[in-house]
């Protein structure tokens, strides 16, 4: 989802441990403290910006929030985390490994061995994971994040991401294999891992795509239509700006005229981004379900509590995009064809209030509602010492 002023998509979706230089971690040991009534963990989660955050207390006395991403192959900590419940050696002795961004671009990264990861009643045991600066991504989300999870860290689990509920259920691997469960309100697909995230078939229209369920993604369908005929009732038009791990990149938005299935589940022509990469389905659509992993035998299970097809509300935009900081968002373009293009506004300005509010106060949240319900917002930007103030019509970028 196009945040309207907002980096788009997670700036470490997709980050997979590049070829060559490391492999698929090993599954992390699991210990559930298990009792008759509750043989499993129900940790509270919150959905920010279409991101699934957990809190969960550590062997460091600590509550720690993570973002979980199934997207990702690697999970990432911070430096301050990793230095409190990681094995030694200590930092200056860490082996450095090499990761690919969901773009492309490689970086570098200090592997760590964490003794204990606790989800809950649950602890993953001896979970490798990368030292990362959460910093801009917990910027972005106004939240202060202590890791990302991801999706190898579940794979002797049984983990349901239940979106509309808010929480985060883990359970033992079960005995037998789960029956699928088919209907209206209910499928089970049998997804692939062998690049050690979850990748289903789609279906669009009479055309059918392999996707990736990643939660590490605020969109809706990132679609790469490479092989395929994708038709638009609007569009496609350049949107605003995709954060990843390697850089920044100019989106392409548009509404499909095909309907989406995912099992039996239909999303009514989305709106979606066009992309070079592997075809995603982020947090705008996946909010929608209860996901349930039976990673051991590669089940996964899409659930609503309703069979009417998933409506995507239309993509409002102020036409600009920015670098968020708690004392100042730093514009970092203008989406063209929009208003905002025709103001007094270029990259590099700073904006420090939103409707006479300092930013500070503008949470992610509070702020995509504004975007998605004002008819204009007026930014101050600050030019040396001097701040000025601009209007800014707010748009259907994508009706």
């Amino acid at each position: 989802m196009f945040f309207g002023v907002f980096l788009a998509g997670a700036i470490v979706a997709g980050l997979l441990l590049s070829s060559g230089c490391a492999s698929v971690p090993a599954p992390a040991k699991v210990t559930v403290r298990a009792t008759p009534s509750q043989p499993g963990s129900v940790v509270p989660a919150r959905i920010v910006a279409n991101f699934f955050l957990v809190e969960s207390r550590q062997d460091d006395e600590r509550v720690r929030t993570f973002l979980v991403d199934t997207g990702s192959t690697a999970t990432l900590v911070s430096a301050e985390f990793a230095d409190q419940v990681a094995d030694r050696p200590r930092r200056k002795s860490r082996i450095p490994v090499r990761v690919r961004g969901a773009h492309g671009g490689e970086a570098e990264f200090e592997s760590v061995t964490l003794r204990k990861l606790w989800l809950g009643d649950t602890a993953f045991e001896r979970v490798p994971a990368l030292i990362y600066d959460l910093t801009e991504l917990s910027n972005h989300l106004g939240v202060p994040l202590d890791g990302v999870i991801g999706f190898p860290v579940f794979r002797q689990s049984l983990v349901t991401l239940d979106y509309p509920g808010s929480r985060l259920v883990i359970a033992p691997r079960p005995a037998a294999p789960i029956a699928p469960r088919d209907g209206p309100t209910s499928s089970t697909l049998t997804y692939n891992q062998e690049r050690g995230t979850p990748l289903i078939p789609v279906q669009m229209g009479n055309e059918s795509f392999v996707a990736l369920i990643d939660t590490g993604s605020d969109g809706t369908l990132s679609l790469n239509p490479a092989g395929l005929r994708p038709q638009f009732v609007n569009g496609p038009r350049p949107g605003g700006l995709v954060g990843s791990l390697t850089g920044d990149r100019q989106m392409f938005v548009g509404r499909l005229g095909q309907n989406i299935l995912i099992g039996d589940h239909l999303i009514a022509q989305p709106v979606i981004d066009l992309t070079d990469q592997l075809s995603s389905l982020g947090g705008e659509i996946l909010r929608n379900f209860s996901i349930t992993f039976d990673c051991s035998r590669n089940l996964v299970t899409f659930q609503r509590d309703t069979a009417a097809p998933v409506q995507i509300e239309p993509r409002r935009s102020a036409g600009l995009s920015f670098f968020r900081q708690p004392a100042y968002w730093r514009v970092l373009g203008i989406v063209p064809g929009t208003p905002a293009a025709a103001l007094p506004v270029q990259a590099g300005d700073l904006c420090v209030r939103v409707n006479g509010e300092p930013v500070s106060r503008w949470t992610q949240e509070r702020f995509l509602e504004l975007v998605r319900t004002a008819p204009r917002i007026t930014f101050t930007l600050l030019e040396g010492s001097i701040e000025h103030d601009i209007e800014v019509p707010v748009i259907e970028l994508v009706p």
